[in-house]
């Protein structure tokens, strides 16, 4: 009972949706604004929705059932007050990528495990950490992406007939060969809807330039078909049945063998789901001036990825344009996320026969200046100036990511920032021998009273470790004491500035005392922190070296090796 009530507890702490408190003061001032910012970021949503699907290897509707359920479920569950949900230009690339090899049952069971993940992950509160994924690898693959999209949307922008390969270079090895299939009424149509979203900003800011695009060419293609007999622009009626009807939830079946072969790309849709919700998050407290919950978001996104794919639906995450959106034009609570499903559920339900008429290049369009946004080519730009590590691991990233795959970038890239992280470190750590005297005026304690310097006794060696002494610095002392090559009498080793030390810390630290035994020589601890005093307590060096040589002070160090040196004279 005792260990029920815990978890609950637990669960409670850990889970607690902005919902529950935007709502406790909310008012009918507050609801107008929500219910005018859900209209329009409902509407926004409704093009980038649709490109999303089709860019993905989907049918249009299975995109916009998307941001209807998750896009409600992020809302009612999530961690932040403004956040909207639902498809991303970032999973483009990694769905594509798992419908052609495991179809869309394949995609399914890939979102509904990534959902667990992400679940789990809010769970064993791990929100935070998350946000430590170093920067070059977030901008590398975003960028990636970026240019992956693109390629990808360069057949239907110029509308050529040919049959595009996956493979990047091969894809564009085939636009470049088949440059004579270019269909120039649909190359005019793809490059005037870039131009109308590019130009929209300036006019106004909350009319959305997708929207505005895709109407005026959807009704320009229509008249050029009717009056000029223009009918080589491919619109999506001509690519893709359109559905109007919510499908019933289906549970897809599942096998061990299935979910061992779909853990590596779930768990790629769950961390980049993750990496793009928390992000979200983040740029939208510092407009609002709020904090949202970062495991409880977790949490949120990964309850709607559970639910997406029960509909049909595909991965989804945070938004940042949408949340924006949302954010410049009102919206305040939860509800306004809310207020932009149900508007989506509107539209799906009683003018979706109407996108059958929208031309695939005009959605080509929209998903080029997405492209165009997602890539932060100024940040690129701006962290080829960073050091030549963080370059390293940025270009791996962004090349991996467009030459191979998401997967493989994340995983590659991890693991290039791991060892990277782990050299520096080691840098940080300093092993040095004082070979005369000690100034206590670099001591930040004092350590000795009012001494300013501690003459070394003959027969003694002091060295001291500045920093952690872990792994990666494991043989620092083997290479300082063979360019030495003394043999005193005491070896002390000051490690006042070591905040931890790590098993094969420990281990070297044991082999060099040993090895100083074997050889006469006592060794002594001086001012070791009371942490690592008892990691080094906890793995029987009190018996090694005996109690009297673990010392808190330089002074009493230097005082016992004084009684060592004169014992061994006499």
């Amino acid at each position: 009972m005792v260990k029920k009530q815990n978890v609950n507890a637990y669960l409670k702490e850990t889970f607690k949706p902005k919902m529950v408190s935007a709502l406790r003061n909310y008012n009918k001032q507050t609801f107008m604004a929500d219910l005018m910012a859900g209209i329009i970021v409902g509407i926004v949503a409704l093009p980038l929705a649709i490109a999303f699907g089709i860019a993905s290897g989907v049918s249009p509707e299975k995109g916009i059932i998307t941001a209807i359920v998750a896009g409600f479920v992020i809302s009612v569950f999530g961690g932040s007050k403004v956040q909207i949900g639902g498809p991303t230009g970032a999973f483009i690339v990694i769905v594509y990528g798992i419908i052609q090899q495991y179809g869309m049952q394949g995609l399914t069971v890939a979102t509904l495990m990534a959902g667990v993940f992400l679940i789990l992950l809010g769970v064993l509160k791990l929100g935070t950490i998350i946000k430590y994924i170093p920067y070059p690898i977030v901008v590398g693959f975003t960028s990636g992406i970026a240019v992956t999209i693109f390629s990808t949307q360069v057949k239907d922008l110029l509308g050529m007939s040919i049959e595009a390969p996956s493979d990047f270079i091969e894809k564009w090895i085939a636009y470049f060969s088949n440059l004579s299939s270019i269909d120039p009424w649909s190359a005019v149509v793809g490059l005037v809807s870039v131009a109308i979203i590019a130009i929209m900003p300036r006019f106004s800011k909350k009319v959305p330039g997708s929207l505005v695009a895709i109407v005026v060419v959807t009704i320009a293609v229509l008249l050029l078909k009717h009056f000029a007999g223009v009918t080589s622009v491919e619109t999506i009626g001509d690519r893709f049945s359109i559905e109007s009807s919510l499908p019933k939830a289906a549970v897809p079946a599942l096998s061990w063998e299935v979910i061992k072969s779909l853990a590596g790309p779930a768990l790629t849709i769950a961390v980049l789901g993750a990496i793009e919700s928390l992000l979200s998050a983040t740029v939208a407290d510092g407009v609002i001036g709020d904090h949202h919950r970062s495991n409880t978001e977790l949490i949120g996104q990964g309850l709607a990825n559970i639910a997406s794919p029960l509909f049909g639906g595909i991965p989804a995450t945070g938004a940042i344009a949408r949340t924006m959106t949302n954010i410049n034009n009102g919206g305040r609570t939860p509800i306004a996320g809310i207020v932009h499903a149900v508007v989506l559920l509107l539209i799906f339900l009683f003018l979706m026969p109407l996108a059958q008429y929208i031309p695939m290049a005009c959605l080509a369009g929209v998903l080029v200046v997405v492209a165009y946004g997602m890539s932060g080519w100024r940040s690129f730009l701006a962290m080829m100036r960073n050091p030549k590590s963080d370059v390293t691991v940025l270009l791996l990233t962004f090349f991996l990511t467009i030459i191979f795959d998401l997967t493989v970038a994340i995983e590659i890239g991890l693991v290039c920032a791991c060892l990277l992280f782990m050299r520096r470190m080691a840098e940080t750590t300093e092993v040095r021998a004082i070979l005369d005297e000690i100034d206590l005026n670099e001591d930040a304690d004092m350590e000795a009273g009012n001494l300013e310097h501690l003459t070394i006794p003959e027969g003694v060696e002091v060295y001291e470790i500045n920093g952690p002494y872990f792994f990666g610095a494991g043989n620092r002392f083997e290479d300082i004491m063979a360019r030495y090559g003394r043999r005193p009498k005491v070896r002390i080793i000051r490690m006042r500035k070591v905040p931890f030390i790590d098993s094969t810390g420990l281990h070297n630290l044991e082999n060099l005392c040993l090895m100083s035994q074997q050889e006469g020589i006592t060794v002594v601890l001086s001012g070791v922190v009371p942490k690592v005093e008892n990691v080094l307590k906890n793995n029987g060096f009190n018996q090694l070296l005996g109690e009297e040589n673990i010392c808190n002070h330089i002074d009493l160090a230097l005082e016992r090796a004084s009684q060592i040196t004169l014992r061994a004279a006499q």
